[in-house]
């Protein structure tokens, strides 16, 4: 196909290309320099996706999160909810009814906690001795015990965590953060998903999806070693000048079929992201680099141990991108590696082992920077477990099935209180019965601390208003924020 000569012209594409370097530039010097017209408002099904920065409707105390999601269902009588009823009748039949989940392996026997308590910073938390580094924090935290999604099965759980519902196909929270409040830098993308060296964890990209918004939102996998981004650099012949040739060319043609063809969101968002993957051959590795961090950070994160060096390296990144202006940063763990159906006793602290204190240290390090005021940090699974003993076959096999109807995770910053324990559940740790909170409700009060009423914040699609807590009966936790 021959194209006309002003296809190729340097000033024609500056001049034509409403996603050109030249509109770029100015658009990131009007934003800096705060020139711009008006305030940019969520969009609620508009015509416009993109990731310009955009205002939201109330004064928001958070403007970044970070998600520290531990798949698989951490064991919450054992690290966050201490029941002395489980210790008095360790060994001996539970009295009530049990919500199994898996019959074929279930037993009525309960589990007393094999792990003590300590209570910790000035609010007198009680914590596991498993998780030392927490404790150091205590006073930082907003610890929740009284969680419920009511939704047994790995996946529907963890898409009720992630998504809102037990369903496929919805947007993730970080998809939705992304959505509503754009991006605070040109150079990295706004929604980054940080895997474990040894692979993904279960159901795989279904954590990051963009669901039905438009793929812009999707999250940008990072993996933990090099090439960190597949792809990313061009081969040597194409680098430097023959490269921004090639570029100019196919954003001209792609800005030529995109004209043909209004509408069509996903075209928009690749487009978008070539640009952005220029971009971010220098900004992505930048951030990705901690060499520059002194020796005290690594040392803090535990960079230095190879017991925690993965995960506290990942953590830092994580405050690094942050920094630099990403929205939302998840990290991840490999498989369900909380899952502890059996095996609990060994394998629930060399878990605690390898993420307390690099998770620790991401509070300390933010709160450090004056940046855990306008940070959330979470840290929780799809689920908790059980009272009682699963896989009864000796001492070193004891495990605990699932349970969502009462489990405990945690939050720091971004407008939650600190030092502060909300909820309860029943004495034997099984279901909550005070102060619930359902993920809804968790969802509705996230939303809030960015400034965003959840039942406002919406997308069109087939002439419904979509929403991440859709058409259920969720509350803000007003207790839970400062």
């Amino acid at each position: 196909m021959h194209s006309p000569s002003t296809l190729c012209s340097r000033r024609h594409f500056l001049h034509t290309g409403s996603f050109g370097l030249g509109g770029l530039a100015l658009a990131s010097l009007l934003r800096d320099d705060q020139l711009l017209a008006a305030p940019i408002k969520p969009l609620l099904g508009g015509e416009s996706f993109d990731l310009k920065p955009k205002v939201p409707p109330a004064a928001g105390k958070a403007k970044a999160m970070i998600s520290l999601f531990m798949m698989g269902g951490p064991s919450q009588m054992d690290l966050f909810d201490p029941k002395p009823m489980l210790t008095q009748y360790d060994g001996k039949k539970f009295p009530g009814e049990v919500k199994y989940d898996n019959v074929a392996e279930a037993s009525s026997t309960v589990f007393g906690s094999p792990w003590n308590f300590v209570r910790s910073g000035k609010c007198g938390m009680e914590l596991s001795e498993l998780l030392p580094g927490l404790q150091e924090v205590a006073d930082d935290i907003t610890l929740i015990r009284s969680m419920k999604s009511g939704v047994s099965n790995h996946l529907q759980g963890m898409l009720a965590m992630q998504t809102g519902k037990g369903t496929v196909g919805r947007p993730t929270v970080g998809a939705w953060v992304a959505y509503a409040l754009g991006s605070e830098t040109r150079d990295l993308p706004a929604y980054v998903v940080l895997a474990h060296p040894s692979g993904l964890p279960t159901f795989q990209q279904q954590h990051w999806t963009n669901g039905w918004l438009p793929s812009a939102y999707q999250g940008t996998l990072v993996r933990a070693k090099e090439p960190y981004i597949l792809n990313l650099d061009p081969p040597g012949a194409l680098a430097g000048p023959p490269q921004i040739r090639q570029m100019d060319l196919l954003h001209a043609l792609n800005e030529k079929h995109a004209a043909e063809h209004p509408g069509e969101h996903d075209l928009r968002a690749r487009i978008a992201s070539y640009e952005l993957a220029g971009r971010m051959q220098l900004a992505a590795k930048e951030a990705l680099d901690i060499s520059s961090e002194p020796k005290h950070v690594l040392s803090l994160y535990g960079v230095d141990n190879p017991l925690t060096a993965d995960y506290g390296r990942r953590c830092l990144v994580a405050r690094r991108l942050i920094e630099r202006g990403v929205r939302y940063v998840q990290v991840l763990n490999n498989g369900q590696s909380w899952d502890h159906h059996g095996g609990l006793i060994k394998a629930l602290p060399e878990r605690c082992a390898e993420t307390d204190r690099p998770s620790a240290a991401l509070v300390l390090d933010l709160k450090q920077r004056g940046l855990l005021e306008s940070t959330i940090v979470h840290w929780g699974g799809e689920m908790g477990r059980l009272p009682v003993l699963q896989n009864d076959a000796g001492r070193a096999k004891w495990g605990r099935d699932h349970n969502t109807h009462g489990f405990s995770q945690w939050i720091a910053g971004g407008g939650f209180k600190g030092g502060l324990v909300y909820g309860e559940t029943d004495e034997w740790g099984h279901e909550a019965v005070k102060d619930v909170v359902n993920h809804y409700d968790w969802h509705a009060t996230l939303l809030h601390c960015f400034g965003f009423d959840h039942t406002k914040l919406g997308f069109i699609r087939n002439a419904a208003n979509l929403t991440l807590t859709d058409g259920q009966s969720a509350r803000v936790v007003s207790e839970l924020l400062s």
